[in-house]
C-alpha cells in the first residue's frame, strides 16, 4: 500500500478494494487536470491526500450520511470535498455545483473515470438549483451568513439524520466573529480531535441547522 492510500486507511480501515482504487486514481487523475487547468493550489497538489482528501472526509467523521441522502457541495471547485465523500458513500447522492465550468468539467471527468455512479455535477450558481436536500457542504467558499442566505429554499424538511438538515462547512482561523450571532444553532468542531497531522490544528467544522423558509 502506497504512503497516500495509507494515509486514509488509516483513518478509514474498512474501505473495500473498490474504495482504495478509487482513492488511488484520484492523484495521477488530479496531476493531469492540474496540468491543464489550475483546479487546486499548485504546491497543495503534493499533499492531496492530506489537504484535500482527508479534509474533506473529516465530514465522515463528524456524520455518518444514510443511504438515499442527498447532499449538495456547494462552490464544488475541482470536487472538494463531495468527490472522496462520495466514495465512501457510494448509495448517497451529491450534487456538485461550481460557478466556474471549467471546474465542472474536471469534477464530471474524474467522476466519471473512477466510476462514480452518485455524483451529478451543474455549472451554476447553487441559488439557481431546483432541488431540495439533506445537507450542503462547502469547503470555506463564502461566510456562514450568505451561505444560508443562498441555500435557505433547498432543504428537505424531514431530518433522517442524528443531526438537523443544514449546512456543514469546512473552515479554518479565528471563526469567533462570523460565528457569534448563530448561538446554540452552530456546532463547531476542531479537526485536530478526528486527525494527528499538523495541517489539521487550525482548521474545523461547522454545522448550523436551516429550516427550508419556503415551508
Amino acid at each position: 500500500m502506497n504512503s497516500d492510500l495509507a494515509l486514509i486507511v488509516k483513518y478509514f480501515p474498512e474501505l473495500t478494494d473498490i474504495q482504495k482504487e478509487q482513492f488511488t486514481q484520484l492523484k495521477p487523475l488530479y496531476e493531469e487536470w492540474n496540468a491543464q487547468i489550475n483546479v487546486i493550489s499548485r504546491k497543495d497538489v503534493y499533499s492531496l491526500y492530506e489537504r484535500h482528501i482527508l479534509h474533506s472526509l473529516s465530514i465522515a467523521k463528524f456524520i455518518s450520511f444514510n443511504n438515499g441522502a442527498k447532499i449538495m457541495d456547494l462552490g464544488c471547485g475541482g470536487g472538494f470535498p463531495g468527490i472522496p465523500l462520495a466514495i465512501l458513500f457510494p448509495e448517497v447522492s451529491f450534487t456538485m455545483v461550481d460557478s466556474i465550468g471549467k471546474k465542472i468539467k474536471v469534477v464530471k471527468e474524474i467522476s466519471t473515470t473512477i466510476g462514480l455512479q452518485n455524483i451529478e455535477a451543474h455549472h451554476m450558481r447553487a441559488e439557481q438549483l431546483d432541488d431540495s436536500f439533506d445537507f450542503i457542504i462547502t469547503r470555506a467558499v463564502a461566510s456562514m451568513i450568505d451561505l444560508v442566505k443562498w441555500t435557505r429554499k433547498q432543504y428537505l424538511n424531514a431530518n433522517n439524520h442524528t443531526i438537523d438538515n443544514g449546512i456543514i462547512a469546512l473552515k479554518g482561523g479565528d471563526l469567533t466573529t462570523e460565528l457569534a450571532s448563530w448561538g446554540n444553532r452552530k456546532t463547531l468542531v476542531n479537526l485536530s480531535d478526528y486527525f494527528e497531522e499538523e495541517f489539521f490544528e487550525t482548521k474545523k467544522i461547522i454545522h448550523v441547522a436551516v429550516k427550508n423558509k419556503n415551508k
